[in-house]
């Protein structure tokens, strides 16, 4: 899932101090409750605001992206920012004897007009930026940055939480409680809660400039993809697909270059140019503007704020004793250790190179024999790789798409999900819930059994300017009941190129792939059983298992019989075809794997090295050589335009979580295959659904996955998946060393 932007991830941080949950024992803390709420009644000063003010409507209430002003986002910042510290100040002020009811409960409870405001933040963060709104986002970083120290920094409040952490086996505290005091406590511990003088000055300050840096970095990157637009005569589109044809031209209309045919600096435009364009000049130049993302020594250059970020975190770490960045990070984290995650990495790596150099060779073979007289470089490989996807598994990368239509997709993955989760999707009254694009659908999700509410799923799934590239996941409000029951509001973004009008969108299969990884996410977010808004934070090394298992759904046969079929004649997709994309399922996994693991590698690399005097590009080039890395790819991120590591701190020194995951995902996906009712086995769906998807962070993930699967996970699995040789007989296990 994607929380890279600043708004976001102090939102992430308020989940452990707002937000709301409680189960069957209110009366005990009913009394100790009352004072603290009185003693947070806050005047509704916010009432002209409309980023502050309580949803209404439908469905417990929904945002009112209609409505959203721009002139409003700071005012509504800064007032909610004030009438949260308020909130907390008040609980850090109150004589009474610390219990969970009179602290843990108001901070669950606080901060909820500001995560109103923050959910509208997120949408012109990522969805619809402007340069009014990054002049906006410059200007709140360090405002953000003052909030996040306010609280974390609150002696009397951290005293409070302490001291109740530090009794909670003698308190008459459930599981649920118990987890969120610890949450909590580690939360505000491992963010300077516990330095005092100077240090905690020091801390203050260094947080301030991060954020700026962080939006800074976003915003170049932003920059650079908006800025390198290509536009293609007729005489340039050999070898493209019909519809992608299609599509480049209306998005060259739609950017004033009616005739013309726009290649966009984004993912969603680069990967299929690279892999069908027969003009090897110009896939040299989409490769370069793509991969040379904040990485042009102008004014947008990223090089010297990667500079400054890794030397501020790794003061930030030594202030509270740690070695480095990755140390601080990770142990929280199931991998814990640094080590632990490089190990993963290591043992992985040896046979994703290899491949890398066999699937090379092939495609050399076949530049030879078409006498290309090249030698292959990174703008050859994802078009020579279809050659060989061609040659060797009789398997046309173009055909399968015309069997990928965008709408039918989303109705496999709501089958999906009908199928494991027992939801029904259905599309809300057109006009009956606001939304901040045309583009966006929205369905309400019920139980199939019952008929239950459960909440609703926003989709953005086109790519437009201002919008942030790739695809990811969020919700605008998370599910809780201690206060009532609070159903979720769930959105998924996507960046696929519209299709001409009338047309469909046909996607490729590794896009549809991200598409249901992505929707794994929001089933992650509407399955939350939970009853404390903190108890749905994430622990990174484990959040992506989720969706990355349900990725594998794609190729069950209910979802290729009933969903995939042709976009003009509406015939099913062949069966010969299927078994061609069965049989190619290993199919360049050398490439997958390691320009993946290279960048999670150089994550790490950058995180546990020293940073004094470091020059970014440098250090990445020399890593890389001695690392081995094939010169025929780059990293999946090259490092100045790494958002998930650079833009924010959801992923830096995380990155290895997708492998971590992958590992879970294999072995889990293997409980399925290997049961009487295989992917829709309903006594595995209902276990994997218990243990995995409702629990969210209530129990431990290693816990976790031990009670769905009765053991921990080992890269076996992973490596059968990918088609790897099996590293020496030692088993290497995932899970928390507890």
């Amino acid at each position: 899932m994607r929380q890279t932007m600043i708004a976001l991830a102090v939102a992430a941080s308020l989940a452990v101090v707002g937000g709301c949950g409680e189960k069957a024992k209110q009366a005990e803390v009913a009394k100790d409750t009352v004072k603290a709420e009185e003693s947070m009644a806050v005047t509704p000063e916010h009432a002209s605001n409309m980023l502050l003010a309580e949803w209404t409507g439908p469905f417990g209430g929904v945002p009112a992206f209609d409505k959203m002003k721009l002139d409003d986002l700071k005012p509504a910042i800064e007032k909610g920012i004030e009438m949260n510290l308020a909130e907390l100040d008040a609980i850090a002020a109150d004589p009474a004897k610390p219990t969970f009811g009179n602290t843990i409960l108001p901070m669950e409870r606080s901060g909820a007009a500001l995560n109103r405001a923050t959910a509208y933040y997120g949408i012109w963060s990522g969805n619809m930026s402007s340069p009014e709104f990054r002049e906006v986002q410059q200007v709140l970083a360090p405002i953000w940055a003052d909030y996040e120290s306010k609280i974390y920094q609150n002696k009397g409040l951290f005293k409070r939480i302490k001291a109740i952490y530090d009794q909670r086996e003698s308190m008459d505290l459930d599981a649920e409680q118990k987890r969120v005091v610890e949450l909590i406590y580690t939360e505000f511990s491992t963010n300077g809660a516990t330095l005092e003088g100077k240090k905690k000055e020091r801390y203050a300050e260094i947080n301030k400039r991060l954020a700026e840096l962080y939006t800074k970095f976003s915003n170049n990157v932003l920059a650079d993809e908006e800025g390198y637009d290509i536009f293609l005569t007729k005489d340039q589109l050999a070898g493209l697909p019909e519809s992608f044809v299609a599509a480049a031209a209306a998005l060259a209309e739609e950017k004033g270059e009616k005739g013309k045919y726009a290649i966009t600096n984004t993912r969603s435009s680069m990967d299929p140019f690279l892999t069908y364009s027969e003009n090897r000049k110009l896939r040299k130049q989409v490769w370069t503007n793509y991969y040379s993302r904040g990485d042009n020594n102008d004014e947008y250059d990223n090089n010297a704020i990667i500079a400054e970020i890794l030397k501020l975190r790794d003061e930030r770490v030594a202030l509270q004793g740690f070695d480095n960045y990755a140390e601080w990070r990770l142990q929280d984290r199931m991998a814990k250790t640094p080590e632990r995650a490089m190990e993963l990495m290591e043992a992985v790596w040896p046979a994703a190179v290899a491949r890398v150099k066999e699937e090379v060779a092939d495609m050399q073979a076949v530049a030879d024999a078409e006498k290309a007289n090249i030698t292959i470089k990174p703008w050859d490989y994802r078009y020579y790789a279809e050659k060989v996807r061609k040659a060797k598994y009789d398997l046309n990368s173009d055909e399968v798409k015309q069997y990928l239509q965008l709408d039918n997709l989303r109705e496999a993955m709501f089958y999906v999900a009908g199928e494991l989760f027992n939801f029904k999707f259905t599309p809300v009254k057109e006009g009956s819930v606001p939304v901040f694009h045309e583009d966006v659908k929205v369905w309400e999700v019920t139980d199939k059994t019952s008929g239950k509410h459960i909440g609703l799923w926003y989709l953005d799934p086109f790519a437009r300017t201002g919008k942030s590239s790739g695809a990811w996941a969020t919700m605008y409000r998370d599910h809780s009941t201690f206060d009532g029951k609070k159903n979720v509001l769930a959105s998924n973004n996507s960046n696929f190129i519209k299709g001409a009008p009338g047309e469909p969108v046909l996607v490729s299969w590794d896009d549809a792939e991200t598409f249901f990884h992505e929707f794994g996410h929001a089933l992650h977010f509407l399955s939350s059983n939970v009853t404390y808004p903190t108890l749905n934070s994430g622990v990174r090394d484990y959040t992506e298992f989720q969706s990355q298992l349900l990725e594998r759904w794609l190729s069950t046969d209910a979802v290729i019989d009933n969903y995939l079929v042709h976009y003009k004649t509406g015939e099913p997709i062949p069966a010969d075809l299927v078994a061609k994309i069965k049989k190619a399922a290993k199919f360049n996994q050398g490439f997958a794997t390691t320009e993946y693991l290279a960048s999670a590698l150089m994550d790490l690399k950058f995180h546990t090295a020293d940073p004094e005097g470091i020059d970014p590009d440098k250090f990445e080039r020399e890593t890389l050589e001695k690392l081995g890395m094939p010169e025929e790819l780059v990293m999946r991120h090259r490092s100045p335009h790494f958002g998930h590591v650079f833009s924010g701190e959801g992923y830096a020194a995380g990155y290895y979580g997708y492998m971590w995951a992958d590992v879970l995902t294999s072995d889990a996906s293997e409980a399925f295959a290997e049961s009487n009712g295989g992917f829709y086995d309903k006594g595995v769906a209902a276990k994997l659904v218990k243990h995995l998807f409702a629990p969210r962070n209530a129990i431990d993930p290693a816990d976790a996955y031990r009670a769905f699967r009765g053991r921990d996970a080992n890269i076996e699995a992973l490596m059968r998946d990918r088609g790897f040789p099996i590293p020496g007989k030692k088993e290497s296990t995932v899970a928390s060393k507890n």
